[in-house]
């Protein structure tokens, strides 16, 4: 018999705060933590703005910020959201075998340095030609070696198990916007497989530098929309005109259900569905006929043994870009028939921004949090509706709504393509 997989802990680092509580009071009265960019000087490009985390440190969870001066903000994302989720779960307080404890993370790449790759470029071109021992010279001069090894995306998942004392798997995957929900899925699946009893799984990223608003920009992908920050995320809505980049961090902390019960641990829900597809098409455009984003939700709804009436709720991937909102709303219809116009579907992207390889395991935490609850977050911005995106969007207002059981879709650049399903937890 397969094990089953509860959640018994969660945290996380957002633009809109780093509590459970008040960032989800947040979302449920359809706040922005979208702003102009204050991490450095944006006004020359397309896009001024973002969902930056603002006024946090280590420090508010009892780290010295001394001892992760050479770490960038994805690992400092990563450690407040995992010892929240950790301490969330009392995982720690009951005997527990460190090589039964796994860490598997999306983590997004460290913080580029903009400015000392400027002072090297500087150099190499100073006789009028460029020169590569110039350059090498100046990067040995002005690089850190720990802040460049702490460029690698596997350096938080490597750090959490120190922090934790977690011998057991330990793994990172980088698969753009997808990336914490695969990671998620597949940790889930290390548990049934009885290769671990926990696993703290989770994303944490931040793009918010010159180098990820400029790729961005060159793919037309950004809102351009700088007049008013907080309306420039508008999933679903006619006038959409590209994503906020957002940063941070999200961890859960799975759990093999019999472990957690004989602990007595509180159960957020069971994770029952994960389904993973590639749209093997194109790296940057999502297949137009929503090909693998289809084969993805069935996916998932095979493997919690649903049928699509009994979804309360769908977490839309919903990044606010034109493609992306009307094939996923032509993905739902084809997996759901007629269907998919009773199901409400709200993008939590309008309000939090996307945190890239963070958002899925943000996203899955707000599913677990609407069916805790019984609402559902809304849609914000959504004021001009588009013929191509017909379902019922949660436009502006959250909703009260029996909800049991919850989708949630990641879809990324390059076809990636993760949808989970979470359950409220009955016995």
């Amino acid at each position: 018999m397969q094990r089953r997989v509860v959640i018994t802990g969660m945290g996380w680092v957002t633009p809109l705060g780093a509590d459970i509580d008040q960032v989800w009071k947040s979302l449920l009265e359809g706040r922005s933590g979208v702003g102009y960019i204050s991490l450095f000087d944006a006004s020359q490009f397309p896009t001024k703005i973002a969902a930056e985390v603002r006024h946090w440190s280590v420090a508010e969870v009892g780290e010295d910020p001394e001892d992760w001066k050479h770490q960038g903000r994805h690992t400092h994302f990563a450690v407040g959201a995992a010892k929240k989720a950790v301490a969330d779960s009392g995982i720690l307080d009951s005997p527990l075998d460190p090589s039964r404890f796994g860490v598997y993370l999306g983590s997004g790449e460290g913080q580029q340095d903009f400015h000392r790759f400027t002072q090297m470029m500087v150099a190499a071109l100073e006789g009028g030609e460029w020169n590569l021992a110039q350059f090498m010279r100046k990067g040995l001069e002005v690089l850190h070696p720990i802040s460049e090894l702490e460029q690698e995306p596997n350096m938080p998942a490597g750090h959490l198990a120190s922090l934790f004392g977690a011998e057991g798997p330990n793994l990172n995957c980088l698969t753009a916007c997808a990336a914490s929900s695969q990671a998620i899925g597949e940790a889930a699946e290390i548990i049934r497989r009885d290769e671990a009893d926990v696993m703290l799984a989770g994303g944490t990223h931040s793009m918010i530098h010159p180098f990820g608003l400029t790729g961005f920009n060159l793919l037309t992908a950004l809102s351009t929309y700088n007049e008013e920050p907080t309306k420039a995320s508008r999933p679903f809505d006619r006038r959409r005109d590209g994503f906020v980049l957002g940063e941070g961090a999200s961890m859960i902390v799975l759990e093999e259900l019999e472990h957690a019960k004989r602990r007595g641990a509180k159960i957020y829900g069971e994770l029952t569905g994960y389904g993973c597809t590639a749209d093997a098409f194109r790296i940057t455009d999502v297949h137009p006929e929503g090909r693998g984003a289809i084969r993805c939700m069935r996916l998932a709804l095979e493997d919690a043994h649903l049928t699509g009436d009994q979804i309360d709720y769908i977490n839309a991937h919903g990044t606010s870009t034109a493609i992306n909102d009307r094939v996923e709303t032509l993905a739902i219809k084809e997996v759901f028939g007629p269907q998919a116009y009773q199901i409400p579907v709200s993008s939590t992207k309008s309000m939090l921004g996307h945190l890239i390889a963070a958002s899925g395991a943000t996203e899955l935490i707000i599913c677990l949090l609407a069916i805790r609850d019984h609402i559902l977050p809304p849609t914000i911005n959504y004021e001009e509706p588009d013929p191509d995106c017909d379902l019922d969007y949660v436009p502006n207002v959250a909703r009260p709504t029996p909800c049991r059981r919850a989708m949630s879709n990641s879809f990324g650049f390059g076809g990636q393509n993760v949808t989970l399903i979470v359950e409220r937890f009955t016995g």
